[in-house]
């Protein structure tokens, strides 16, 4: 759990750094930007011999599929959405990756459904407004699919990592972000997001390199590193705990201000639903022997 301890605290702080420095630059030209500058980083650790080319397909449709998708979605939702509407609307990641686990095990774990659920209503708590689906409803649907793309990213890669132990994640990692540079490449041709470049000044440049190195490139291993050591569970719940750090970050940080008492309650939610979850996991075990 450390491992998504660590990459939410990055992800938390890196909100603060799109938001101010990133936003007059074409979206998908950002996402595909920041895999581009994490893909180099992985391919001197890249090693193919061994590896079946089924496996080597499989991982680059996973990072297409986990990172490309999601981002590109992401992005185009936030054309019909405001920023708020997009946090809230990820509120749903945890019950997605709960689900898609179980429905690959072809078993439904209400325990996990319950934690999902239960870290859900923390975010809801924090992130909750009032907000009507009459023009945004496309937007929540194109976010819907980008949490669904993320959710069965990290499952189906903790499923391929269980049956490949031979393999380390440093080895195939640059694999994943072939596929993503990919995807996004695409819908940045494809939105004529490419005159970003001529628009880049210092500044965006080392905050791109900052987040492109960091947050995409060390946040990701790490973020998939610790899904095939932590339980589905433990998973689905720290999917949102990036929204009270984010929250806290933009705080402490940033100077921006929030409902202090309703950041405490979510996240106190949300750090139950973790606890409770790390408590079962011995019973979870023994029932599995």
């Amino acid at each position: 759990m450390t491992y998504l301890i660590v990459t939410s605290l990055i992800w938390a702080f890196s909100f603060g750094l799109v938001k101010g420095n990133l936003t007059s630059l074409e979206p998908n030209f950002v996402a595909c930007a920041r895999l581009a500058i994490a893909l180099p980083l992985f391919l001197p650790f890249l090693r193919l011999k061994g590896i079946p080319s089924k496996t080597i397909f499989r991982f680059i449709a996973i990072g297409a599929i986990q990172y490309g998708a999601t981002y590109s979605l992401y992005m185009t939702a936030m054309q019909y959405l405001n920023a708020y509407e997009a946090a809230l609307f990820t509120i749903f990641t945890p019950l997605y990756v709960s689900l898609i686990y179980d429905l690959y095990e072809k078993h439904f774990s209400i325990f996990h459904f319950g934690m999902a659920g239960l870290a859900v209503l923390g975010a809801a708590i924090i992130k909750y407004s009032n907000t009507s689906f009459g023009d945004i409803f496309l937007g929540f649907v194109l976010m819907q699919i980008s949490n669904i793309c993320f959710s069965f990213g990290q499952i189906d890669y903790k499923r391929i990592r269980a049956r490949h132990p031979e393999f380390k994640d440093h080895q195939v990692y640059a694999l994943l972000f072939v596929g993503a540079v990919i995807v996004t490449a695409l819908a940045t041709t494809g939105a004529q997001g490419w005159g970003s470049i001529q628009e880049l000044t210092s500044k965006q440049v080392a905050t791109l390199l900052y987040l492109g190195a960091l947050a995409t490139g060390l946040g990701f291993f790490l973020w998939n590193k610790g899904a095939v050591i932590t339980n589905a569970g433990t998973l689905a719940v720290m999917n949102n705990l990036k929204i009270p750090l984010a929250v806290a970050c933009s705080l402490l940080v940033f100077g921006e201000s929030t409902d202090i008492p309703r950041l405490l309650l979510g996240g106190g939610v949300m750090i139950l639903a973790i606890v409770l979850n790390e408590w079962h996991k011995p019973y979870e075990k023994k029932s599995e022997n």
